[in-house]
C-alpha cells in the first residue's frame, strides 16, 4: 500500500473512533442473543458504485420479505446504480445517496432527509475484509434511534448497535452479506440473488426474438480491472468452442468495449456482436441465450441474477469468495494456467466446450 493510501486509511479509521465517542448513547449496544422485536422498516445501506455489490445485496431483500411479518424495505445506494436495484419486487424504495455536504453529518440534506424516516433496523451492509468508515458512519447517522447492524470490525463495529462476527464456516460473499441479517431472521437465508423482470423496448425486443429458435451464448470478455480479465485471445477461443457445440455466441460489451468485442468477433467467424444494451437489455439477452461466458466481473452477478447458467473465468481473485460455484453454474480458476506460462485459450476452449454439451445433455435428458 503507497503511503498516501495508508494515511487515507488512518485517518478514516481515527474519523470512525471519534465519531463512535461523539455519537455514543447510554444503552444503545446490544449483546449478541438479545431478542429483537419484529422490524417494521428497514434500510439496508450499500453505498459504492459496483454493479456486482449491488445484486449481493439482494438476498438480503428475499430474506427480509420471507419472514412472517414482513417489514418494508429501503435501499441506499450510489447514485450509480440505483439502475440496478430500480423496480426489484422486494423493495420498497430505492434511494439514491446524496453525498452533498456530508461533512455536516446530521444537518447534510440527504442525511436529514433520512433521518426523518424514523427507520426501526439499518444495515450496513459492507464486508468483513476492510474496514468501511463511510458506510459505518452514514448508517449511523440515518438512524440515530434505530437498532444499527454491521460486520464486526475494529473500530466501525463501535459504531454499530450489534456487530456481527463473520460466518467461520464459508468465505462466500453471498452467504456473509445476508448473515448479517442472522440476529434479526433466525434459520436459513435466502441465498440465491435475483433481478427485476427486464424492461425492454419494441426494438431490442425484435432482435433478441429474431434468432430465438437457434441456440446462443452470451460472451461476456470485459471487466471493470483490467487486471482481472482473460485475455480477448481467451474468449475467441470460448466462443469457437460454444460454435463447435452448435450455439451461436453473442458477443456483449460495456463503454469503452467495443473495440474488445469486435476482436473476438473478428477471431471467431459465426459469432456476432450484440448491439449496444443497457442493463435490462443485458439481463433479458442473458435470460433468452440460457447461457453466459465472462470474467469475474458485474456482468457475473447479474447473469446469475437472473438465472442463466454461467462459467465464470477468474484471474487472480479469490473464486471462493466471489464466485457462484452452485448448479448450474462453475467458476474455473485460471490463475494457475497464466502463471505457469500453459495455453489459455487451449483450457477456455476445454471448459467452454464441455460446459455446453453438459447443459445440452441436460437439457434433452428426460
Amino acid at each position: 500500500m503507497v503511503w498516501h493510501k495508508r494515511l487515507e486509511l488512518w485517518a478514516k479509521l481515527a474519523l470512525a473512533l471519534v465519531a463512535s465517542a461523539l455519537l455514543w448513547r447510554p444503552g444503545r449496544r446490544r449483546k449478541p442473543g438479545t431478542p429483537l422485536p419484529s422490524p417494521r422498516r428497514v434500510l439496508l445501506v450499500r453505498i459504492d458504485n459496483r454493479v456486482g455489490e449491488a445484486l449481493l445485496t439482494t438476498p438480503l431483500l428475499t430474506t427480509l420479505k420471507a419472514t412472517s411479518q414482513p417489514p418494508e424495505v429501503h435501499v441506499l445506494v450510489h447514485s450509480k446504480v440505483t439502475r440496478v436495484l430500480t423496480g426489484h419486487p422486494e423493495a420498497d424504495r430505492i434511494i439514491p445517496f446524496d453525498r452533498r455536504l456530508l461533512w455536516l453529518g446530521p444537518l447534510a440534506p440527504g442525511i436529514r432527509a433520512l433521518r426523518r424516516e424514523r427507520y426501526d433496523v439499518v444495515v450496513d451492509c459492507s464486508n468483513w475484509s476492510t474496514p468501511s468508515v463511510t458506510s459505518a458512519l452514514i448508517s449511523r447517522l440515518v438512524g440515530p434511534h434505530a437498532l444499527v447492524i454491521g460486520p464486526h470490525q475494529w473500530p466501525v463495529h463501535y459504531l454499530h448497535s450489534l456487530s456481527v462476527p463473520a460466518r467461520s464456516d464459508t468465505t462466500r460473499e453471498v452467504l456473509q452479506r445476508v448473515h448479517l441479517l442472522s440476529p434479526l431472521v433466525p434459520g436459513a437465508p435466502r441465498e440465491p440473488m435475483s433481478f427485476r423482470t427486464p424492461n425492454v423496448g419494441d426494438s431490442f425486443r425484435s432482435w433478441l426474438e429474431a434468432d430465438s429458435g437457434s441456440p446462443r451464448a452470451v460472451v461476456n470478455p470485459g471487466g471493470r480491472l483490467g487486471w482481472r480479465r482473460i485475455p480477448p485471445e481467451a474468449f475467441a477461443a470460448a466462443a469457437r468452442a460454444l460454435i463447435a457445440s452448435g450455439r451461436t455466441p453473442i458477443v456483449t460489451w460495456g463503454p469503452g468495449e467495443e473495440e474488445l468485442a469486435r476482436s473476438v468477433v473478428a477471431s471467431a467467424p459465426g459469432s456476432q456482436l450484440a448491439p449496444p444494451t443497457n442493463i435490462d437489455e443485458l439481463a433479458a439477452l442473458m435470460r433468452s441465450a440460457g447461457l453466459t461466458v465472462c470474467n469475474n466481473t458485474g456482468p457475473m452477478h447479474l447473469s446469475v441474477a437472473v438465472g442463466a447458467p454461467t462459467l465464470a473465468l477468474f484471474l487472480r481473485m479469490d473464486m471462493a469468495r466471489w464466485g457462484h460455484p452452485l448448479p448450474p453454474h462453475r467458476m474455473v480458476d485460471l490463475t494457475p494456467v497464466a502463471d505457469s506460462g500453459g495455453d489459455l485459450p487451449a483450457r477456455v476452449f476445454e471448459e467452454v466446450r464441455a460446459f455446453a454439451q453438459e447443459l445440452t445433455a441436460r437439457g434433452s435428458a428426460p
